[in-house]
């Protein structure tokens, strides 16, 4: 990660950087690119087609010019008989966002030549043929961004293309009786350029590892908004942006990017839609808005969104009567692998609303909004004459915990810690954490993260996917290479409802749970007051040894330090900015 780190510096545009003079006085028809490119080489050669066909491939992971240069010297070649093809896969080393920059040399014809270029979040989506349905193949797409391209590229030239999420690419020569000379193919790094201002470090390099990967994914997903998947589906889900958000504010501290994202998520569903019409989603909105507050101390972006939350909250009393019976949406949505108990859902989907209405209470408070308030505390009140039962299910049983319908305690004995990390799923699994913490199981949910999430890391994830179940790892092979004979494609093979399959996001925000739950908990940072103005630290090392890091706020960085003593004793070292009140 530091020196994932290091490269994003080094690489960075110039802040300063002017438009032209000539282009500075049309403001109305130029705006700059707010992202930072920077280009990367392959870290390998994955396979070549044939030792014939591609010679001297090596060339391909140095990084050069960029220039264009007459001749064949120092360039990999590729070559083509009348009814053959000439291909290679590379491996940039960890997921990414952007593009390829391919840089040619002389060619055996003038004329462009034709290439097929797929990009792939595993070597097997790298391979994998558009709309193929099968056990080895899965679902492949060009859903949302193009991933498997068809073009012609010039002789002594340059041609830049994609602009998806991927670690391979896969570059078939489709020209027959041709050669090619291809100087350099490099990634087109296109991310947001900011400071990890959030750190985390312990005894543990497996808890350092995933902490550190969920910063990562969600970086990833900070592009113009907040999106869900770098590769699929590229769109701002206001459920997904919930823990997005506390990975952010534990990592970069309040961006810009969630009310900028929350700003185009109302504008394109106004009321009285839900927000991507999902109810749920509607109720995830005003959560958001009280973790947010609570952090930033942004009273100016609560009033802006006054009349959206006040009216949401009125447009839900109109759904709710007095027996606690309510109709805000035939779909009840928490997750995807929740879908199929529609009795759990549905305890989960109230659950959820109650604490839409405890958080939608506190903000009425803020905007001293009185009537509105009270009309929450209604809400939530006649929600609760009707506590469905939790059926197992571990994404309601977690709700219901932090919503206060059940013990956290209960929770766990009753769903929650049954098998373990059996059940989890990447989205809810942050809510099964924080229930479990709140049950005072740390110790229990810290074995969970490492075997959960760690077992992403073992099967080759440099970001946490859209959807993992530990039953898949069985005979499961990595995203990194050849599915060997026998073996599981731990991609094509799995996925369900919208991501069978190659359609399945292998990096995806909502999965990025552990890192705010390894600060708030491991650190024991937690935020008291708005603005971050009253922190109290309370960490939880379990069978740490130590743990170290930082935490941003809006008036400066706390720095912590936690180390266990003979006895179980801790000792820490703290040090934060003026006007942040820290106890213990």
């Amino acid at each position: 990660m530091k020196k994932l780190l290091l490269f994003l510096v080094c690489m960075a545009e110039c802040a300063s950087a002017q438009l032209p003079p000539v282009w500075q006085a049309d403001t109305t028809r130029v705006v700059r690119d707010e992202m930072t490119r920077a280009y990367v080489s392959p870290q390998r050669i994955v396979w070549i087609s044939d030792p014939g066909a591609v010679v001297d491939s090596r060339h391909l992971l140095q990084l050069s010019t960029g220039q264009a240069e007459l001749g064949s010297e120092g360039m990999c070649t590729l070559t083509t008989s009348e009814g053959g093809s000439s291909a290679l896969i590379l491996d940039y080393g960890r997921e990414l966002h952007g593009g390829l920059r391919l840089v040619f040399g002389t060619a055996s014809r003038p004329e462009p030549s034709t290439v097929r270029i797929r990009f792939g979040e595993s070597v097997s989506e790298a391979c994998s043929e558009e709309n193929s349905v099968s056990v080895t193949q899965g679902f492949s797409t060009n859903d949302h961004a193009m991933r498997d391209l068809v073009l012609k590229v010039p002789r002594d030239g340059q041609i830049e293309l994609g602009n998806t999420g991927f670690r391979f690419v896969r570059i078939d020569l489709l020209e027959p009786a041709t050669t090619l000379r291809l100087k350099e193919a490099t990634a087109i790094f296109r991310y947001r350029n900011l400071p990890y201002l959030g750190s985390f470090r312990c005894s543990d390099e497996r808890l350092t590892h995933i902490w550190e990967t969920g910063a990562y994914t969600v970086h990833l997903n900070m592009q113009e908004y907040l999106w869900d998947g770098i590769k699929r589906d590229r769109l701002i889900w206001v459920g997904d942006l919930h823990p997005e958000m506390a990975t952010i504010l534990s990592v970069f501290g309040a961006d810009d990017i969630v009310p900028r994202s929350l700003d185009m998520a109302c504008r394109q569903f106004p009321l009285p839609c839900w927000l991507n019409d999902m109810s749920a989603y509607s109720m995830w909105y005003l959560i958001i808005h009280r973790d947010w507050y609570l952090h930033s101390g942004d009273r100016d972006f609560l009033e802006r969104h006054r009349g959206y939350i006040l009216g949401l909250i009125d447009a839900i009393d109109a759904c709710v009567d007095e027996n606690g019976d309510e109709h805000l949406s035939r779909w009840r949505f928490l997750d995807w692998p929740s879908s199929p108990d529609e009795a759990g859902v549905e305890a989960g989907y109230r659950a959820l609303l109650c604490l839409a209405m405890q958080s939608g209470e506190q903000l009425c408070e803020t905007l001293g909004d009185v009537e509105h308030a009270a009309r929450c505390r209604r809400i939530e009140a006649c929600i609760l004459r009707q506590t469905k039962p939790h059926n197992g299910l571990k994404q309601a049983a977690a709700l219901m915990a932090l919503a206060g319908t059940i013990s956290a305690e209960d929770a766990c004995r009753e769903a929650i810690s049954v098998g373990g990390a059996k059940g989890f799923s990447t989205f809810y699994g942050y809510y099964m954490l924080e229930a479990m913490a709140r049950a005072g199981r740390c110790d229990e949910a810290m074995q969970i993260i490492r075997r959960f999430w760690g077992g992403m890391l073992d099967l080759g994830a440099t970001t946490f996917w859209e959807d993992f179940n530990l039953d898949w790892t069985a005979d499961a092979a990595g995203i990194d290479d050849f599915v060997p004979k026998g073996k599981k494609d731990i991609h094509g093979d799995f996925g369900e409802y919208c991501y069978p399959g190659f359609r399945h996001s292998l990096c995806h925000g909502w999965a990025s749970g552990p890192t705010p739950w390894l600060t708030r908990y491991v650190l024991g940072i937690e935020v008291l007051e708005p603005g971050c103005r009253k922190i109290r630290i309370t960490p939880h090392l379990g069978d740490l040894e130590w743990a170290e890091g930082s935490f941003p706020t809006p008036l400066g960085v706390i720095h912590v330090r936690h180390e266990k003593r003979p006895g179980g004793r801790i000792a820490s070292k703290i040090e934060g900015p003026k006007g942040v009140k820290i106890i213990k």
